[in-house]
């Protein structure tokens, strides 16, 4: 089983909904709230190549993409 990662933000919608998506789907992932936990919000930035906006999902140490990307693979 892969480690899930996402990082996600205050009052977010799509992190609300990614996090469902997952859970749906049987699938553990460990949380990372950019807003209350120090040096989260460049740590994502960093792994996800640039991208600063939430929700981030990874796959063991692959980028997945938010909650669109998330979506179509479920699809």
């Amino acid at each position: 089983m892969k480690n899930i990662t996402i990082y996600t933000g205050p009052l977010c919608n799509y992190c609300d909904v990614a996090k469902r998506l997952l859970t749906r789907n049987n699938a553990e992932y460990k949380e990372i709230n950019i807003a209350t936990v120090d040096s989260a919000m460049d740590e994502m930035i960093t792994k996800a190549n640039g991208k600063i906006t939430v929700p981030q999902i990874f796959f063991d140490n692959h980028h997945i993409g938010g909650y669109d990307e998330a979506r179509a693979l479920e699809k």
